[in-house]
């Protein structure tokens, strides 16, 4: 089972994206299903998000 996180900007919202270690990324309201990104795409992502 993984454990699903979500920014802490979203509050109590279920309108939001999920994180999961090892696993992906996944619309809270479509639970069930999960996009897998690897590690190395999550990092990228991150950085390119993250140097705007």
């Amino acid at each position: 089972m993984t454990t699903w996180r979500k920014s802490s900007y979203s509050a109590n919202s279920d309108n939001c994206v999920e994180v999961g270690r090892s696993v992906g990324i996944r619309d809270s309201k479509a639970a069930a299903t999960h996009i897998p990104v690897s590690a190395d795409a999550w990092s990228a992502f991150l950085r390119l998000a993250t140097s705007r």
